[in-house]
């Protein structure tokens, strides 16, 4: 039998636990927990180091991913390979075990997501994309350290420009491009680029862990 995860500490930008923002997202969380009442079900707070160089930005959490586990990327493919690539690079500690539990922790990087809730047919709308927004600033605000954020997918990218007030039409979505987004925020902050880390692009080869880990040489090298 397995034990519904604990919700873990909640860091400043984090949607609350009874958030209520989203109408369609709260019936799908209710609904989600009838269906799956050992799931975490619940905004997914950011995972990491609470004052990073880089914030790493997707979508939204996976049903049975980071909703289940209550940590984002954990207990999904995309997870698998995301920290892996985070591990090759130095910027973990202990060894991701796929639950919140495996005493994972980050340096120098925070995980978060545009939308903290799972939506429906894993795809979310322009109403929750803003609703959500005012965390994700929040927790721009509050890394005083901030110079990188990281964009999993095309969604995420178009979400970060609207949270900058950038033209997207200026800052077209390509795998390892480097997008300068200015100091709107008190510090000067660069987008970067990468196709989603999920398992239809690894297995349609969009994505290849050489690819995803070029995007993190990218980053290693301008962090330097």
């Amino acid at each position: 039998m397995t034990t519904k995860p604990v919700t873990p500490a909640l860091m400043p930008g984090d949607a609350p636990e009874n958030c209520t923002l989203c109408p369609r997202l709260v019936a799908f969380r209710t609904d989600n927990k009838k269906k799956y009442p050992d799931f975490y079900n619940g905004p997914v707070p950011s995972f990491g180091d609470p004052n990073p160089e880089l914030l790493i930005v997707g979508l939204a959490p996976g049903l049975k991913g980071a909703n289940q586990t209550a940590r984002p990327f954990t207990g999904d493919y995309a997870g698998d390979l995301l920290f892996a690539t985070l591990d090759k690079f130095g910027y973990t500690k202990g060894t991701y075990g796929s639950v919140v539990s495996d005493g994972l922790s980050l340096h120098n990087i925070l995980i978060t997501n545009a939308v903290r809730c799972v939506p429906p047919q894993n795809k979310t709308i322009a109403e929750e994309d803003n609703n959500c927004r005012p965390f994700l600033i929040n927790q721009i605000k509050n890394a005083p350290r901030l110079k990188m954020i990281l964009a999993l997918g095309g969604v995420a990218h178009r979400s970060i420009l609207t949270t900058f007030a950038k033209q997207k039409s200026a800052f077209k979505f390509g795998h390892g491009a480097l997008h300068p987004l200015g100091d709107d925020f008190g510090k000067e902050i660069t987008l970067i680029d990468s196709y989603h880390c999920s398992r239809y692009n690894t297995n349609t080869g969009r994505l290849t862990t050489a690819m995803f880990e070029d995007v993190f040489q990218k980053i290693e090298n301008f962090l330097k």
